[in-house]
């Protein structure tokens, strides 16, 4: 079983583009503000900045293409044992 991951977004780099609403909107959503944020397991909007939102596994593609594919290069995968980034823009990989 691959390890558990979290997922949280950097408001300040988002561009509202929408990309990872439409890869997962059961984790992410945009708020008033236009800009989008994670979700919880229940699917409650996670609006504080840099929230931190677990990453259902049925759903860990579409999180880490929404990461890869942002245009503003501000989602971060990381893995929740030891907050190694995976996906994003401090990942290796990037």
């Amino acid at each position: 079983m691959a390890d558990a991951l979290r997922v949280w977004i950097d408001q300040d780099l988002c561009t509202g583009d929408g990309l990872c609403v439409q890869y997962a909107p059961e984790v992410f959503e945009f708020d008033v503000d236009g800009l989008a944020y994670v979700k919880d397991g229940s699917g409650d909007l996670l609006a504080a900045p840099q929230a931190r939102a677990d990453v259902p596994d049925n759903l860990r593609l579409d999180v880490i293409s929404s990461a890869k594919e942002c245009p503003g290069d501000c989602i971060h995968v990381v893995q929740a044992t030891d907050d190694v980034e995976i996906a994003g823009p401090e990942s290796a990989a990037s």
